[in-house]
């Protein structure tokens, strides 16, 4: 059966993103804090291409998925894990579907939308055939994922930087253990992966 992993870039302060990404200061945040997946050396470049390779099929919320789906952002050349636009089924948790979907339009990406978390995350362990699902984000998506104990690993990308506020990726009152696997520093970030261990936190 296929693993739910959360894979997510974090500041050191806990944030996965700025307050919002409407100022210019505030979209330098991000792009900092994904200074690993753009400047990579080789240790980044090896957690990256496994990380892909591994993924079945891949989760999201509505914010992430706007950005995303912005002219100029994914692109036939980088999509989903820096990659070349390639054909994993994505599934966005949202309200609202939009009418028109770019990444589909342009570069015949595959988006399925669902108004529900576990849902989502049920269609995507079926689509994943051969591979895991990943929760990429954002962080609101993972908080929830977390807290609704339905994510078996965590793989965090540590940046070294401090965003003095945000969106943190872990609620209050959250109450799990998880076993560290592993541990591999790059010049540009911490990367950590841990195991949840079920039944440890009761």
């Amino acid at each position: 059966m296929s693993k739910v992993i959360a894979d997510i870039t974090m500041s050191l302060d806990g944030y996965v993103a700025p307050p919002s990404a409407d100022s210019p200061d505030e979209v330098g945040s991000v792009d900092e804090l994904q200074t690993w997946v753009m400047e990579r050396d080789p240790v980044d470049t090896e957690t990256l291409e496994r990380a892909t390779a591994a993924t079945g099929a891949v989760v999201m919320g509505r914010r992430l998925f706007d950005i995303i789906d912005r002219p100029g952002v994914w692109t036939k050349d980088m999509a989903y894990g820096a990659q070349p636009a390639g054909t994993l089924p994505f599934f966005v948790v949202t309200h609202s579907p939009p009418q028109v979907v770019r990444l589909e339009r342009e570069l015949g990406m595959r988006f399925t939308f669902v108004d529900d978390l576990t849902t989502a995350v049920d269609q995507a362990r079926a689509a994943a055939t051969d591979g895991h699902v990943v929760i990429m984000g954002g962080g609101d998506v993972i908080g929830q994922a977390i807290e609704k104990g339905i994510v078996d690993e965590l793989h965090l990308h540590l940046a070294p930087m401090l965003l003095g506020g945000g969106t943190p990726l872990f609620r209050a009152g959250t109450r799990q253990i998880y076993r560290q696997r592993d541990v591999r520093p790059s010049v540009n970030a911490v990367h950590l992966t841990y195991e949840r261990l079920i039944g440890a936190d009761q």
